[in-house]
Parts: C-alpha cells; sequence; structure tokens
C-alpha cells in the first residue's frame, strides 16, 4: 500500500483458520463480505477511501475478536 492516498479506492482481505468457522463467520454477516469453507474464512472489504476501509476494517477486527471471546467463554 506504498504511496496510497486518502481518497483512492481500497481493497483488503484476510484469510484465517478457526476450529468453529461457522459461529465465527456469523459474527459478519453485517460486516463484510466473506466466505467459508474446509476450516477457512476468507473476508474481503473493498472501500472508495482509506479512511473508510480503516473504520470498517476495524469494525469487522472487533466483531472477530468479540466472537471468538464468547466462543472461548462458553467452552470453558
Amino acid at each position: 500500500m506504498k504511496g496510497q492516498k486518502r481518497n483512492n479506492p481500497v481493497s483488503l482481505k484476510l484469510t484465517l483458520e478457526h476450529s468453529d468457522t461457522r459461529s465465527l463467520s456469523s459474527s459478519l454477516v453485517t460486516e463484510a463480505l466473506f466466505s467459508s469453507k474446509n476450516g477457512e474464512i476468507s473476508v474481503t472489504l473493498q472501500s472508495d477511501s482509506f479512511n473508510d476501509a480503516r473504520a470498517r476494517w476495524n469494525s469487522i477486527m472487533r466483531a472477530l475478536i468479540a466472537s471468538d471471546k464468547s466462543l472461548e467463554a462458553t467452552e470453558r
């Protein structure tokens, strides 16, 4: 992302592994485009500006972290 300008389009993709992708991906339904297959979740974010992408990405990460922590708490 070298030389990225604030008003240029941004595209981000994250692929992660998790033992309970079905439950974890449910936290993304209202947040982003995603696919879940074979223990992996791929999250894709496209935005018209860097500032918007950063804010949306932070929301996605908070949703994933909260979901993961909830799953951990119920496994105890």
